[in-house]
């Protein structure tokens, strides 16, 4: 094996390779041969290291230097100064905030410094299409130990004893639907993947399986072995290439090295694990929709129990979990249930990860102990809210979750605490919004969503969601009612105590929690006629105040449609005859003259008369 001097860890996660990461990859290339530096320097390619918002990023290993934002023309620069001359580039370091300085060391940026990293402990760190990369930090031992010394019911117990529950939403004790499934007793068994990852904003497994496929199939490995499944598939759905193509590669690479297939490292032990494509339903995400769909049926749930465990795939014993679920097996398997539990609270223990997006510095894949304070991951880890506005909430659980206030920011993040805000932890999407939200348009955008994923199999969800989205609507469009308010809540109940499955009976949540904390903005939206964040526009108007304006112009260039007129240094207006209400102007107005003005949408209408 060759030695290098350095390594380069280049991210080709989805999101840097939509940031031209490869081209700047090549870029290295050529002028690593340039300098003659090809083999004393290596790239390795890497999957999702998930500080996204700053794509593409790299770092030179083993000193941990941290680059960001790389253009193809910055390569010459870091290979002369840094790779030949050893003095690293601070101008594509990243810079605090606030405080404006560089962080050279990539462990010493908040945002990775106040993870622990468990379920996601080789990202940014292997090459994701290289077996032996795996093999190297600790692979393939959590599925040796399980399969040659551990009995299943040994198995069940550590994994029980550890108190991992089920990452995608539900949080269901892993090892006990585990020992449900393997007391069945049947001729066949079987093991399935949720990969099928649908919330708006969150792409916490796409990244998994991106970066760490092995991880995903030794978590099956040890699961089958537990349940005594022999046939595996992971449903993962077709929008995901790039993870598609290296868990196939994942799978061949394992079966040609014996840690897949028949007789598994001479254990004794058979398990296959296909791929199987899913078409993009949201619904296919509830387990048992799921199996539908791989019956080759049309994905919708059916009514519980009898629970997958007992009569699941094809009507035979089936467990299902989630990839982050599987990912955090190997290690309890070789670190045991205690060194789990030494995070995370008596309930919620172990790590989770979240997507963490919207309103904020810092936008990635983390992950962090549960019963962290939620204040700790938005304004640490997260770098607090973009262009110094104010936090307003935080959307938490993906569509079906509930909105989080600032009230509340204190609360641990883990199951028990945010379900008593309302809100659930779901599969981990985590959108922050700042003082410029609607929340009754936030609450319309995630019910669109849930109305139209809904499968349609049962009246609540089926009727319901649209019901309640039209209230939704006709309230952001100057159409509301007073009576309204209380309508949505009871719907919001009866459709959650009667709806089939979970999309059902979590789709009321963004209006629960809406209502809950922000009840005022839905009464002026009806009372006063008035979205005072200017996002609804039947009810908005835009003007400038002429004391607080400056001239700067801002908002006259922003104008798509010069509606706002004003010489420099002098007090603008906007032509509300001309004005679209895009908020353009609103947006560029600096926060600090704060001159533009959300009036209520019929303020001028009102002064004519």
């Amino acid at each position: 094996m060759q030695n290098y001097r350095a390594n380069i860890m280049m991210c080709a996660g989805t999101g840097c390779v939509a940031c031209n990461a490869l081209k700047v990859k090549d870029a290295l290339v050529d002028e690593l041969k340039k300098q003659g530096l090809e083999n004393e320097i290596q790239i390795v390619l890497t999957g999702c290291n998930g500080f996204c918002s700053n794509a593409p990023i790299m770092s030179v290993q083993p000193e941990g230097i941290f680059y960001q934002k790389l253009k193809i023309e910055d390569i010459p620069l870091i290979v002369e100064e840094h790779l030949l001359k050893g003095r690293p580039v601070e101008k594509l370091m990243y810079r605090e905030p606030e405080a404006k300085t560089s962080v050279p060391l990539m462990n010493d940026i908040p945002f990775f410094k106040l993870q622990v990293l468990r379920a996601l402990r080789n990202k940014g760190m292997i090459d994701p299409e290289n077996i032996e990369d795996y093999i190297s930090r600790d692979g393939y031992q959590g599925t040796a130990k399980a399969l040659l010394e551990l009995t299943p019911e040994e198995i069940i117990k550590i994994m029980k004893d550890s108190g991992l529950r089920g990452r995608g939403g539900a949080g269901f004790p892993t090892g006990l639907k585990w020992e449900f499934c393997s007391k069945v007793i049947s001729d066949t068994k079987y093991i399935l993947c949720n990969g099928d990852e649908g919330d708006p904003g969150a792409f916490m497994d796409r990244s998994v399986m991106e970066a760490d496929p092995h991880v995903v199939l030794e978590g099956m490995i040890i699961a089958g072995k537990a349940i005594g499944a022999t046939k595996g598939y992971i449903y993962v759905r077709a929008e995901y290439p790039l993870a598609v193509k290296r868990l196939q590669l994942a799978i061949d690479q394992a079966k040609e090295a014996g840690l897949l297939g028949d007789n598994i490292l001479n254990s004794g032990f058979s398990l296959d694990i296909e791929i199987y494509l899913g078409s993009g339903a949201f619904v296919c995400g509830e387990e048992t929709a799921l199996m539908r769909s791989l019956e080759g049926k049309r994905g919708m749930p059916r009514p519980r129990p009898p629970f997958p465990a007992f009569k699941g795939l094809w009507d035979k014993p089936t467990v299902l979990n989630n990839v982050e679920t599987y990912a955090n097996v190997p290690q309890i398997i070789i670190n045991g249930a205690d060194w789990f539990k030494q995070l995370g609270t008596p309930k919620s223990t172990g790590t989770k990860v979240f997507a963490l997006t919207g309103a904020i510095n810092n936008i990635g894949l983390i992950e962090v102990p549960m019963g962290i304070p939620l204040r700790t991951v938005i304004f640490d880890i997260g770098g607090g809210i973009k262009k110094g506005r104010k936090y307003k909430a935080v959307q938490l659980g993906g569509p079906s979750g509930g909105c989080i206030p600032e009230s509340l920011l204190d609360t641990p993040v883990d199951y028990e605490s945010i379900n008593a805000t309302g809100a659930i932890v779901g599969s981990g999407g985590m959108v922050v919004m700042d003082d410029t939200n609607c929340m009754v348009n936030v609450a319309k955008f995630f019910l669109e969503f849930t109305a139209d994923e809904s499968c349609g199999k049962c009246p609540p969800c089926r009727i319901g969601t649209k019901v309640m989205l039209d209230k939704l609507i006709d309230i952001t469009e100057g159409r509301g009612k007073e009576s309204d308010i209380d309508l949505l809540l009871d719907l919001s109940h009866d459709i959650i105590n009667t709806s089939l499955c979970g999309l059902g009976q979590t789709a009321p949540n963004p209006i629960l929690t809406t209502i809950k904390y922000f009840k005022h903005e839905y009464e002026s939206h009806i009372i006063d006629g008035w979205c005072k964040s200017g996002v609804c526009k039947e009810l908005s108007t835009f003007y400038i105040d002429p004391e607080l304006c400056k001239g700067c112009g801002l908002c006259l260039k922003a104008c798509p449609k010069g509606a706002i007129t004003g010489e420099k240094k002098q007090p603008h207006k906007i032509d509300n005859d001309l004005c679209i209400k895009c908020r353009s102007c609103y947006i560029a107005c600096p926060a600090k003259f704060g001159a533009l003005k959300i009036g209520p949408g019929n303020m001028f209408a009102q002064s004519k008369k």
